[in-house]
């Protein structure tokens, strides 16, 4: 008898341990911050209890600072990265646009010196039958954000509802707007502790915060415009191609048809910066005339949007065609240009958005600075060399840049360049032009901007303004 009650307990205290081993353990921050912090590889479920964690508040800011510094150093790998992403893009609420009929495709770049291309993008891709719903940032620093430049239009509403955004976007075929509290909550918190904490430059972060966003636009596919150069995010080409590679990779493997052009950073996009100084040489753009390497970089991100389309469209293999699409679509691109019907879309554009039309078909009465002061060259040549992070520095010591996220900006100030590399100057010639209202910056801004100014006897290679197309078949 007391043989088989031991039995029997025994058998008990089996089950019992079976059981145990088999009831997970409730997940915790600091085992995924370990985890990850020893070169682990974070599992969807782990990812996503934390990045939930982050949102609800539950995961206190020092442990997501912990986690965002440990794969800073430790990277992750693309099946992480995508876990991260479609995470962060179930944070909150998404755009629902499958009641709007046709592809929807955004477009995406990582910033630079005068980079403006959205604002003639934009309208030129709807006026060419692609939706394209798109949610932009504000600058930070000494690059320009496309948010600030569409804000010198008197009364452009850039705060619209996601309802109302789709409307729009089935309306007009087009949307540019803010990013609302609700749309991927988790990348506004995980970015700004980010901020804080040295981690932004991280390629796999980068990538999860900006698919999040354009996971949560609803879109079929995604043009990136991939800057490199001194005035970019990533100053060395490896970096910018590792970046690239990387979102392209992210955005297919999560089904958003995806590609990137890799477009020179190195000077200053088109012969403006500053924000309403960018607003009207985009209107200018758009009417048909613009400086030769912005109206490049615009025609090919406009090609290429309009193939990949058709690559949705048709379903055929995504294979970078360089010269079928410089040959068809960039011909197609320029000629909505040109015929004026870009011009027409972003009329309607700011027209649905609340802002001033008249303002848009009269520069003129758009912000104007009060002060206008001319940088002449001090000695004759071939301009060899115009950083572009010197430009924009200067800019923002003239008021069009904010150093936080909570400063203020000139609308109204900016540089205006005579002269780009490549071309001759004349000892005296007048190679831009600082706008400004207040004058506190303004030695400084000419010290600064001089310092990325070279002049020469011999002329310097100029690099390509675009640098390379990559492209995953999904």
């Amino acid at each position: 008898m007391e043989r088989e009650e031991a039995e029997r307990a025994y058998n008990v205290y089996c089950i019992l341990i079976k059981v145990s081993r088999r009831v997970k353990k409730p997940m915790k921050a600091y085992d995924v911050i370990k985890k990850k912090r020893d070169g682990g590889e974070l599992s969807p479920e782990e990812i996503d209890f934390f990045v939930k964690g982050v949102t609800s508040g539950s995961v206190a800011d020092y442990q997501a600072s912990a986690f965002l510094m440990s794969v800073f150093l430790k990277g992750m790998s693309l099946s992480e990265t995508v876990a991260l992403t479609r995470s962060m893009a179930d944070s909150g609420r998404k755009l629902d646009t499958s009641g709007v009929r046709g592809v929807k495709t955004d477009k995406h770049s990582t910033g630079g010196v005068g980079d403006k291309t959205s604002i003639i993008l934009a309208p030129l891709m709807a006026t060419m039958g692609i939706n394209v719903p798109m949610v932009s940032g504000r600058g930070l620093g000494h690059t320009g954000g496309t948010l600030d430049k569409l804000s010198s239009i008197p009364g452009m509403r850039l705060d619209l509802g996601m309802q109302e955004a789709v409307e729009q976007l089935r309306d007009v075929g087009v949307f540019i707007m803010g990013q609302t509290d609700d749309l991927a909550p988790a990348d506004r918190k995980l970015y700004a502790l980010r901020d804080v904490t040295a981690t932004v430059d991280s390629i796999p972060l980068i990538a999860a915060s900006i698919l999040s966003k354009k996971l949560a636009e609803g879109i079929d596919g995604l043009v990136l415009d991939v800057k490199v150069g001194s005035g970019a995010f990533m100053k060395d080409e490896e970096s910018a191609r590792e970046l690239a590679r990387t979102i392209v990779e992210v955005g297919n493997a999560m089904g958003i048809r995806s590609l990137a052009v890799m477009t020179s950073m190195d000077t200053p996009l088109g012969r403006t910066v500053g924000n309403t100084l960018e607003l009207k040489e985009c209107i200018t753009a758009l009417r048909g005339k613009s400086a030769p390497d912005l109206r490049q970089v615009v025609l090919t991100l406009g090609a290429w949007a309009l193939f990949l389309t058709d690559a949705i469209s048709e379903d055929f293999d995504l294979v970078p065609m360089t010269r079928f699409v410089r040959e068809k679509y960039m011909n197609e691109a320029e000629e909505f240009i040109q015929k004026g019907d870009a011009f027409k879309k972003f009329l309607e554009l700011v027209d649905a958005q609340g802002g001033d039309v008249e303002s848009i078909l009269n520069p003129s009465t758009l912000p104007t600075a009060g002060n206008v002061h001319q940088i002449k060259a001090e000695s004759g040549g071939m301009m060899r060399k115009l950083e572009a992070e010197a430009v924009g520095r200067a800019a923002m010591l003239l008021g069009a840049g904010r150093e936080t996220a909570e400063g203020d900006i000139d609308p109204a100030a900016g540089i205006i360049m005579n002269k780009k590399p490549g071309q001759s100057v004349e000892e005296g010639e007048i190679v831009a032009m600082f706008h400004y209202n207040d004058d506190r910056g303004l030695r400084d801004a000419e010290e600064v901007f001089r310092s990325g100014l070279e002049i020469g006897a011999r002329d310097r290679a100029v690099p390509p303004v675009i640098r390379d197309i990559l492209g995953i078949n999904p």
